[in-house]
């Protein structure tokens, strides 16, 4: 059997953590093992009670979600955060994956799509939206080509060999490892080592930094 993956909910609306609670309830490998109602809260319960992955809500009273992951970073939390919101902001996307979030969901995905997400993140995998992938795509390739931030991602991916380029910009696109492996021909092995070097060059925390980096490099063709 899988481990058990244990998970927090920070969301300051009690609907919202009762629903979670209810589908994290019904898969029989999660376990809601505390939630909070802010972020200052949600601090205190992770390092509390040392979950896997955390659900958290973006606009919160006394502590937003992002000066709370902020802390749990400083604080040297293990857990995976994934970022719950009805918005999909730009600057709320960006923000949160610069921070080192894990993935980014929005709060009407399906309930099926959702306990999808958490296990995904457990595993250390990325987890976005479609309509966010959209909008950070959009957001980062519309700098212009002079902007600071393409151009040190441009230089970052200067680094990489042309295979670990390949599978930067698989990671870039949501694949998986078992995904990257059938599209460049390779073992799933060789694959978690290509990313792993290319976590180093890039001095990323996890994939969907990669990808943020990608994003940003942008089509150095066009």
């Amino acid at each position: 059997m899988s481990p058990v993956v244990r998970v927090v909910v920070v969301d300051d609306d009690p609907l919202v953590r009762t629903g979670l609670g209810l589908i994290l309830g019904g898969a029989p490998d999660l376990e809601l093992v505390g939630e909070a109602a802010d972020g200052q809260q949600g601090v205190d319960v992770v390092v509390r009670t040392a979950p896997d992955v955390v659900l958290m809500d973006v606009r919160m009273p006394r502590m937003d979600g992002l000066a709370a992951h902020r802390r749990l970073r400083d604080l040297g939390s293990r857990a995976r955060v994934l970022v719950l919101t009805t918005f999909d902001a730009d600057d709320l996307v960006l923000t949160a994956l610069r921070q080192g979030a894990a993935g980014f969901l929005l709060k009407d995905t399906p309930p099926a799509d959702l306990v999808a997400a958490v296990r995904r993140v457990a595993q250390g995998e990325p987890m976005l939206s479609p309509s966010v992938t959209s909008q950070l795509i959009a957001a980062v390739t519309a700098a212009p080509a002079g902007d600071p931030p393409r151009a040190r991602a441009r230089a970052l991916l200067a680094t990489l060999t042309d295979r670990e380029r390949e599978v930067a910009e698989a990671v870039g696109a949501g694949m998986s490892n078992a995904e990257i492996a059938r599209a460049l021909h390779l073992g799933v092995a060789t694959v978690k080592t290509h990313v792993g070097n290319v976590l180093t060059k890039l001095d990323a925390t996890n994939r969907v930094q990669i990808a943020r980096w990608v994003h940003e490099a942008g089509d150095e063709r066009a």
